[in-house]
């Protein structure tokens, strides 16, 4: 059936138990994920007392934890689902990036991909949380960390050299391009240019997309809010505005697929042929935490397309997987486990 290219239809109904297969694939697949690592420090305090040096509130520290951020939670994200993952990167030789290290090996995750580079700092965002006793710590102010100098040219190097030898097993490439300087188009055109078979490449890029054009990605999965800056325009609830970017985009990035996330309006996947399906999002639209959807959104999307799922089922389960982590505070993951159960929750209700 042709579709109006400037037309959103609703998804069609997907068959549940095909995705649940899917799912279950995914521990046959092994992924490359090469992005910029970011360690998310949580520090919570229990108010104490106002200050009587500035009218500030004091806290009293009780505990501080590192988790993976950004590609580093994409990364987590594809150990979480089953998949052995391959993550390349770099880290600083600071304690940001000796958590990260030691979070990945304790997760048997292979880290010899994760390049450690003296005099660069770990791009590390620490949040700050508190609350009085008995009550959910509330985010209070965040400070960032971010690298100074560029990665010098013998660690490009280095990263081609990795990005070589592991796509040689792997099964998909995904990139998460955070702007901190350790994913680039050239890195990523230089690595699918080489390979003698055909493998997804998905992309999730904070800032300019299209500069990943002519590099061999397959397929992208921006949020709205990207979208719009890439395009300079608003889309809100205009439709037509949605459509014209996602197919723009899809067009100037010769891509397979397009899935952009809308938050509590969903997903909108666009495929070529002019195809714009709107999926409606999963869950409660009143999402807990935000923070790091869109990794586990990329993790399940490339998932999916490497065991041979069509994007419109690629994006099902991503959609469900990302209702599922919008749920859980701070930076998440979703296990296989809660993936399958909660697809089989969906198919019991229909089949009812």
């Amino acid at each position: 059936m042709k579709r109006s290219p400037n037309k959103i239809v609703s998804s069609p109904s997907v068959d549940l138990l095909a995705l649940a297969d899917i799912v279950e694939q995914f521990s046959s697949k092994s992924v490359v994920l090469f992005g910029d690592f970011v360690a998310d420090e949580y520090q919570f305090g229990e108010i104490s007392r106002v200050s009587r040096e500035a009218p500030v509130l004091i806290l009293r520290h009780r505990e501080s934890q590192f988790v993976p951020g950004g590609g580093a939670n994409a990364a987590n994200n594809f150990a979480a689902l089953g998949t052995r993952v391959f993550p390349i990167s770099v880290v600083g030789e600071d304690p940001a990036g000796d958590a990260l290290i030691a979070y990945f090996r304790s997760k048997r995750v292979d880290v010899s991909g994760i390049l450690r580079l003296k005099g660069w700092t770990t791009p590390t965002k620490t949040r700050i949380l508190a609350g009085w006793a008995h009550t959910v710590a509330q985010q209070v102010l965040r400070v960032d960390r971010e690298p100074h100098s560029a990665i010098p040219e013998p660690l490009h190097n280095k990263l081609q050299s990795k990005l070589r030898a592991k796509l040689r097993s792997a099964n998909a490439l995904a990139v998460s391009d955070y702007g901190f300087g350790v994913a680039s188009p050239m890195l990523v055109r230089e690595a699918t240019a080489e390979q003698k078979k055909s493998l997804p490449v998905t992309l999730d890029a904070r800032h300019n997309l299209h500069a990943y054009t002519k590099s061999g990605i397959t397929s992208a999965t921006p949020n709205e809010a990207e979208l719009e800056a890439l395009h300079h325009v608003s889309i809100g609830q205009n439709l037509s505005v949605l459509s014209r970017c996602g197919l723009a985009t899809l067009a100037t990035m010769k891509l397979q697929s397009l899935l952009v996330t809308r938050g509590r309006d969903g997903m909108a996947l666009f495929e070529s042929g002019d195809r714009v399906t709107q999926i409606s999002i999963y869950g409660s639209d009143q999402a807990v935490d935000v923070t790091g959807a869109g990794d586990t959104v990329l993790a399940a999307y490339t998932l999916a397309l490497a065991c041979g799922a069509s994007p419109l089922e690629a994006a099902h389960l991503a959609n469900i997987a990302g209702g599922l982590v919008v749920m859980k505070r701070g930076t998440a993951t979703v296990t296989r486990e809660e993936l399958l159960a909660a697809i089989r929750r969906q198919a019991g209700g229909a089949a009812s």
